[in-house]
């Protein structure tokens, strides 16, 4: 993910304080580019959710009809996340015949 200068301060702040999923969701920009999609997910918009202390932010892609966006919203099986993972983590395993 990458926050302006801004949301990332602000984001610093609250970062131990309760309550702070009570602030409202933060631009950023996707900033990894996963092998498993034939488009780019370089620089799709996305919403940054602050949860509670200890829970790490839950990131939405903003509705575009990028794949990535549409399994988000519609729901992914195990064996996608899987595929995803291994595409991302052990490309050469996925290039194996």
């Amino acid at each position: 993910m990458s926050l302006s200068r801004e949301n990332f301060s602000r984001l610093a702040d609250l970062w131990d304080r309760r309550g702070r999923e009570t602030e409202k969701p933060h631009f950023g920009w996707l900033t990894t580019d996963l092998p498993a999609y034939s488009t780019t997910t370089l620089n799709l918009k996305t919403n940054v959710h602050i949860r509670p202390v200890g829970a790490r932010p839950y990131v939405e892609l903003e509705p575009a009809d990028h794949p990535l966006a549409v399994e988000q919203r519609t729901g992914i099986t195990m064996d996608r996340v899987q595929e995803i993972a291994a595409d991302l983590f052990h490309p050469s395993r996925s290039e194996q015949p």
